[in-house]
């Protein structure tokens, strides 16, 4: 596929309502639809600062390389969506890549990684008067919890409020909860099955109404009680690309037969595969969420 990047670049720069037009011209879709599991590819980790795969710390800084990734995930029917912040989502709407596909919002990105202030997740990106504007399908928040970080606090607020906003919009939110702890200088998050319960718990209460809460969970050891603490809808998410990729689809493969859990979003591992071969991940991954 042979994406017009000088095209894209040069109607950024002389026509910018073209993305407006963009958004309200691209082909909608239901979101829950076939056989209702759903695979969204991931992409928002860049606004947070998060670059590497592996051992490459700069894998995800070329924009071009990126969209080229995006455009062969995106070609394959069975993958239904793409989550993006908005320079991401704006390049894919220009390209005439969201045809068809669930575009689904990255709401807060100030929790720049590494940083001081990294436990500090208001809301800088996406928000749900650019949501309704653009007829974005989704919105995902990252909510993580730390006890000993008063940041934590405003937080858990930003995230009622979106949840809050969601219902308003009658537009459902991803919730990505994670218990996490200054480590070394560093946010580590805890992916014990306890821990993840406890997240579980906490997200599912925020806000006034949960009617359009959905949750997005890594897999974790005893997966089988973590889904039990829940009825929200589910996706579960990749986490950083380590290990054999084999044990890492095996694991998917046996959360996804849980009760709640509607499929997969996943970003890196797929995009940026061990073995360089993006169709072939996302197929895989494809498989898995909907069958052969």
């Amino acid at each position: 596929m042979t994406l017009d990047f000088e095209k894209l670049r040069e109607t950024r720069a002389a026509n910018p309502e073209a993305i407006a037009a963009a958004y309200k011209s691209r082909k909608r879709r239901d979101i829950i639809q076939g056989d209702g599991r759903l695979f969204i590819v991931a992409a928002d980790h860049t606004a947070r600062g998060a670059l590497g795969v592996r051992d490459d710390e700069t894998a995800m800084a070329d924009r071009y390389e990126l969209l080229n990734r995006l455009a062969i995930a995106l070609s394959n029917p069975g993958v239904d969506g793409v989550l993006a912040t908005p320079d991401i989502l704006d390049d894919l709407a220009l390209l005439g890549l969201l045809d068809g596909k669930l575009a689904v919002a990255s709401m807060n990105r100030v929790g720049l990684k590494g940083a001081s202030f990294e436990m500090d997740d208001r809301f800088a990106s996406h928000n749900f008067k650019a949501i309704q504007r653009e007829g974005l399908d989704m919105a995902k928040t990252l909510t993580r919890i730390n006890f000993e970080d008063e940041n934590t606090a405003k937080t858990l607020e930003y995230t009622a409020d979106a949840i809050n906003d969601a219902v308003e919009a009658k537009t459902p939110i991803l919730v990505e909860p994670f218990i996490s702890k200054w480590v070394d200088g560093k946010i580590v998050n805890d992916l014990s099955t306890e821990a993840t319960v406890l997240s579980v718990t906490i997200a599912s209460g925020l806000g006034a109404s949960s009617q359009y809460t959905w949750l997005k969970l890594p897999v974790v050891p005893n997966m089988e009680k973590v889904m039990a603490s829940t009825t929200l809808p589910t996706l579960l998410l990749g986490g950083d690309p380590v290990g054999d990729p084999a044990d890492t689809y095996k694991l998917w493969e046996d959360a996804l037969k849980l009760p709640g859990v509607r499929g997969l979003m996943v970003g890196r591992s797929l995009l940026y595969p061990q073995d360089g071969d993006v169709e072939g991940a996302i197929a895989t991954a494809v498989a898995l969420v909907h069958g052969k």
